[in-house]
């Protein structure tokens, strides 16, 4: 019995060390939004509107710097939008024509999709901010996502 109660406890030991770990990994592998201006993480206290959604910065320098020269920082901040989830991908974002769900690839935390296997090779092939700039540059944003309208009458 005692084998037994020892056996039962480490198991559930090591299926709590396991559930942990797993959700590490999910908070991990979540959208971090960094400041479209400096890189660096954003805070949620230092934001200014844009595209009818929020912008997120690491400063209270910066949103001065965004608003001065907006087209500079528009891709880094439509990315935001996407990956905070205030704008969906409706459309292919090269193309404009409908998504194909088996083109999905990650976009430094953001998953996008194309519409065909030619769009996502042109995508994969730019890393970095030029792969940011090519998806969520203003013409790619407004072909592709939508900014999420706010549901009024659920506000009230």
């Amino acid at each position: 019995m005692a084998k037994f109660s020892m056996a039962f406890a480490l198991a559930a030991v090591a299926a709590c060390f396991t559930l942990s770990l797993q959700a590490a990994d999910e908070k991990e592998g979540a959208f971090k939004p960094k400041c479209p201006v400096s890189g660096r993480p954003a805070i949620e206290s230092e934001a200014v509107a844009y595209k009818g959604g929020k912008v997120y910065f690491c400063c209270p320098n910066c949103p001065g710097a965004f608003e001065k020269d907006t087209a500079k920082f528009a891709a880094k901040a439509n990315h935001q939008l996407v990956g905070t989830k205030q704008a969906v991908e409706k459309k292919c974002p090269l193309a404009g024509r409908p998504l194909n769900p088996d083109t999905a690839i990650d976009v430094q935390g953001v998953k996008v999709a194309f519409c065909c296997n030619n769009c996502k090779g042109k995508a994969t092939a730019a890393e970095g901010d030029e792969q940011i700039t090519l998806i969520f540059n203003d013409a790619a944003f407004e072909k592709g996502f939508e900014v999420k309208k706010e549901d009024k009458e659920a506000v009230k």
